[in-house]
């Protein structure tokens, strides 16, 4: 089984860039082409929230179009912070799940080796995430479905501290609520999440969580600062999760530039 997690894609209108300079149209759509490229043929794409910048009915086209366009494997696709949840339900209702809730984007993948639980964590007008009561009992009543099921839980806002403190100050609300929820399902494997715009590794309960990097632009790194989170344009990358034939998962963070080589690895005479 290969998963590739996209994240953070900030999609505009055709033309327009996000924050005055940064062409985030242009970098999803080569991020887009990586995954089309990658072998072997990935069983599934995640795209794991902030999908558009502003959330208009104009970014989601756009998206829809390049999805269209570049992608033939399923596409599974979650809310975040910057996404209005009636456009993206509006206009990416052909999407698997989109609407299967009838309140949220939040819904199950059976099909596979692994369960894939996606959840909805936004709150509209709000940078940080949460999981309201309803949306709680949701996910553990979800997870007490197939209590034997190795499961990867994909959603956009992580609940643990990385030490960068722009990123620690918008979090999942709530996270010991969320982690002693994990802990009583205890087949859950990865937590997969976005909005940090780095590739990010920590753990909730037994499960292992991390943050993929941003498809776009990436968040300059400062430990133990109150840097406001400014942004770079680094090298974007993609996160690959592998499914191994022992039942085991594996994460590898790929760039999507492609670099000179591969060049053989040969012993030097001296």
């Amino acid at each position: 089984m290969i998963l590739i997690q996209l994240t953070d894609l900030h999609v505009r209108p055709l033309g327009l860039a996000a924050m005055r300079i940064c062409e985030t149209n242009v970098l999803t759509e080569r991020a887009l082409r990586a995954v089309r490229d990658f072998r072997p043929r990935p069983d599934a794409l995640l795209i794991t929230g902030d999908l558009t910048n502003n959330g208009l009915i104009a970014e989601y086209q756009n998206l829809a179009e390049m999805l269209a366009r570049l992608i033939d494997i399923p596409v599974y696709v979650i809310p975040g912070n910057h996404d209005d949840r009636a456009n993206f339900r509006t206009a990416l209702d052909h999407l698997p799940g989109v609407s299967t809730d009838p309140e949220f984007v939040q819904y199950t993948v059976e099909h596979l080796p692994v369960r894939l639980v996606m959840l909805d964590t936004m709150i509209p007008g709000q940078i940080d995430g949460e999981l309201c009561p309803r949306r709680m009992a949701w996910l553990d009543r979800t997870l007490a479905e197939q209590p034997n099921k190795p499961t990867i839980i994909a959603m956009h806002h992580p609940s643990f501290a990385c030490g960068v403190g722009s990123m620690d100050s918008i979090l999942l609300r709530n996270p010991a609520g969320f982690e002693a929820l994990v802990r009583r399902h205890r087949q859950v494997r990865r937590i997969i999440c976005g909005h940090h715009h780095r590739t990010i590794i920590g753990n909730v309960a037994q499960a292992i969580a991390m943050t993929g990097p941003g498809a776009a632009q990436v968040v300059d790194f400062e430990l133990f600062t109150d840097s406001p989170g400014m942004w770079v344009l680094e090298p974007s990358a993609f996160l690959v999760h592998v499914g191994l034939d022992d039942g085991s998962l594996v994460s590898h963070a790929v760039l999507v530039e492609r670099y000179p080589g591969p060049y053989p690895s040969v012993p030097d005479r001296d």
